[in-house]
């Protein structure tokens, strides 16, 4: 429902509910995602959208400390009303906030890791679900750490360009390729409810630490339907996580990440693929490397606006929002 009080604008601060959507034009007011209100009270929310501009632990192009102010501006053209093909509007279902973004001293890089889980645990303690937008794919690492301080070992399922694997990963290194090592280390995930999909680089360790891969070659062999069940098959019934790197996607599709890599998938493919995934209520859920210095025309930070609103759209589907007889 678009609330009547739509035309007083500046929804991010001005928003007296939750929930509902507004209209406001795509190029002015604030800018949350979504129009979500800035707030950091979580009483009635169930998922808080959040960003964490960190990008000191790349190994090729930096940029994406800028990446949740691009998802954010990239939101306004699709903040309101019905989402297609899912025929309804998430906001009727969830309440959905901008948390704002974690704040840490870029001086002090060895502490960053620290300053967000506390960050997360803040969130995820209030049995809010995290929607994180990064910075680069480390994030993920001391975002699991909260959420699995809650939920236990998670399942995991990672869309990505590259494993982020070393089996002799060392807790000294702040690296975008080695977190997932960590996590599994510390037994923050469960590698027998995890999988990795779309890998397209070469690796370490065949058996990755007993994650299950499917290479690009074999998903763009496969149907979403097929894609979408092998994940299901994989994450089996307890807490999951999922991880977007935008890297996913083909360069052609979004240029604007640090190691792009050919090969990789449409925005088509990729929503379809999530589109399957209907009835699985992530426990918490990310979306990263999104550098807006390398992007041409907000490819990326568009594609990146749409999956995270199509992440929203599989919470509120797994909250029972079902589609909606379209008039009009």
């Amino acid at each position: 429902m678009v609330s009547p009080k739509s035309s007083l604008g500046d929804a991010a601060f001005r928003r007296a509910d939750l929930m509902g959507s507004s209209i406001e034009a795509s190029y002015a007011g604030a800018l949350s995602f979504m129009r979500r209100k800035y707030t950091r009270n979580l009483k009635g929310v169930d998922v808080a959208v959040t960003g964490i501009p960190f990008d000191q632990a790349v190994t090729n192009r930096p940029g994406t400390r800028f990446g949740p102010q691009a998802v954010r501006a990239a939101s306004a053209q699709h903040s309101w009303g019905p989402v297609w093909p899912w025929r309804f509007d998430p906001f009727e279902t969830l309440a959905v906030v901008d948390y704002g973004d974690c704040f840490f001293d870029w001086g002090r890089k060895q502490d960053v890791p620290r300053a967000i889980e506390k960050h997360l645990s803040a969130i995820v303690s209030k049995g809010v679900c995290p929607l994180t937008f990064g910075g680069d794919h480390y994030i993920t690492y001391p975002v699991l750490k909260a959420v699995a301080k809650t939920h236990g070992p998670l399942g995991v399922v990672q869309f990505d360009a590259h494993r982020d694997v070393e089996p002799n990963a060392s807790k000294d290194r702040i690296d975008h390729g080695t977190m997932f090592s960590l996590a599994l280390q510390e037994g923050l995930i469960d590698p027998a409810r995890s999988i990795q999909v779309g890998i397209r680089t070469c690796f370490k360790g065949e058996d990755a630490m007993a994650m299950e891969m499917l290479t690009a070659d074999k998903v763009h062999a496969m149907s979403a339907a097929e894609v979408a069940g092998a994940i299901r098959n994989r994450l089996g019934n307890g807490p999951s996580y999922l991880t977007f790197d935008i890297d996913f996607l083909d360069p052609a599709t979004a240029p604007g990440t640090g190691t792009p890599v050919p090969g990789g998938f449409t925005s088509y493919q990729a929503l379809a693929i999530l589109r399957e995934l209907k009835g699985i209520d992530f426990a918490g859920m990310d979306l990263v490397e999104v550098s807006p210095p390398y992007d041409h025309a907000e490819l990326t930070a568009n594609a990146a606006a749409t999956i995270a609103g199509e992440l929203l759209c599989l919470k509120a589907w797994a909250r029972g929002a079902r589609p909606q007889e379209m008039t009009g």
